[in-house]
């Protein structure tokens, strides 16, 4: 199985070499699934020619707010819709995560209380997950439709899952400790509070479950489904 990974931001310069880009960082967390990759560099303009073009897409993160005027953006919201409508499988990290929400009839705005940084504590229906974060803006309305998989007391649609069409996640499951350490140093500074900062460093230790929230994407694609047939 083929996945699109429609990549939304760039890992910082002084990171990247070290710890890899962002399609790296999904390649390893997605590993021993039986999945191959192809990156197309929206961020640059790159698009696929048809949302057909692979088996499943992945939206991944971006130091960008999906409310905001780059001329790629309503592109990717029109390609998601026409996923949608292809019934291809997609699957959205942060960015990721907001801009299918965005695309379906939801709405993303700058969270007034603040940063969500490091190891987070997520209820999935009564199992507590904790994933990596690394956000200021959140869904503060969930599209029509969507099923709210997760939450906190901070982030009320932390998870969103509709149908069988979108698996949509706000934390960064790919995201590894080293990497979020990484993050505070390069883009915290001066953007997040101190504070935040020092309670998530104080928990780059905290155990994580990374691993079951891949399982649980990796399922999400592999799950059967028929798709929409072509136009004519």
């Amino acid at each position: 199985m083929q996945i699109g990974i429609l990549q939304t931001g760039l890992a910082p310069e002084m990171l990247a070499p070290k710890l890899g880009d962002y399609p790296d960082m999904f390649a390893r967390l997605l590993d021993g699934n039986g999945f191959t990759f192809r990156t197309y560099r929206v961020v640059e303009g790159e698009f696929p020619a048809s949302v057909t073009d692979c088996d499943g897409w992945l939206i991944t993160g971006s130091r960008h707010g999906v409310y905001e005027d780059h001329p790629w953006i309503q592109p990717l919201e029109e390609f998601i819709r026409q996923s949608f409508a292809a019934h291809v499988p997609m699957v959205g990290i942060c960015f990721g995560h907001q801009i299918i929400a965005q695309a379906m009839g939801g709405r993303v705005e700058r969270y007034p209380g603040g940063w969500a940084v490091g190891a987070t504590e997520y209820d999935f229906g009564g199992q507590t997950v904790t994933l990596n974060a690394w956000h200021r803006d959140q869904v503060i309305e969930a599209p029509v439709g969507a099923k709210v998989i997760a939450s906190n007391e901070f982030c009320t649609n932390a998870a969103l899952l509709y149908d069988d069409y979108a698996l949509t996640v706000q934390a960064h499951p790919e995201f590894r400790p080293e990497f979020v350490d990484g993050l505070m140093q390069t883009r915290g500074k001066g953007l997040v509070p101190d504070e935040v900062m020092a309670k998530a460093a104080a928990k780059l230790d905290q155990p994580l479950q990374d691993k079951t929230m891949a399982a649980q994407i990796a399922a999400f694609f592999k799950a059967p489904r028929s798709r929409a047939p072509a136009k004519a």
